[in-house]
């Protein structure tokens, strides 16, 4: 289905329309409502390429190769072991075919085994029901609610806080996934 491989500068094409297509940005990082000149969004790509403490990774097509999204870990943290999980699948082609929770799983498996995490979280906005249930389906749990915590077109809405631990991967079985 879908490959993660490292993201390279020259990359940054496909975010050009993505960025800019309201409905792709609508549950995403608050600075892509930002960001609106192609400038704006070299700036924003080559700074995360080199952000510390992170583990950026592009989402692949596998039987194209085509370039589809990105998905990785934030603020690692070898001190307490743990990280926050994103994913921004831009092509919305793609949507509803499974493609989060398989790339939700191959990013936990990175993160327990070769970043050696005990706890990965995420932060998903409460209206974004295919994200919950994949987030669900790789083993996140709900841990809380911050109350409007976001604000997307005038409107705040809450954010659900999720989080996976090692010990319980391990015993679901995701090992491998």
């Amino acid at each position: 289905m879908v490959k993660l491989a490292p993201l390279h500068p020259e990359q940054v094409t496909p975010f050009y329309s993505w960025l800019q297509d309201p409905e792709v940005i609508e549950y995403s990082l608050s600075a892509f409502q930002q960001l609106k000149t192609t400038a704006q969004i070299d700036q924003w790509f080559a700074a995360t390429l080199v952000q510390a403490h992170t583990l950026n990774l592009g989402i692949y097509l596998a039987e194209t190769n085509a370039l589809i999204g990105y998905a990785g870990l934030t603020g690692i943290s070898t001190t307490n072991h743990a990280g926050e999980y994103f994913i921004f699948l831009g092509e919305k082609t793609q949507w509803g075919k499974g493609l989060g929770t398989a790339v939700t799983k191959q990013i936990l498996q990175l993160a327990f085994t070769e970043h050696q995490l005990n706890r990965v979280m995420l932060t998903v906005s409460e209206g974004n029901t295919g994200g919950l249930r994949a987030y669900a389906k790789a083993g996140f749990v709900v841990e809380g609610r911050l109350r409007e915590a976001a604000c997307r077109q005038g409107v705040f809405h809450d954010k659900i806080v999720m989080s996976v631990l090692k010990a319980d991967w391990q015993r679901l079985g995701l090992v491998g996934c």
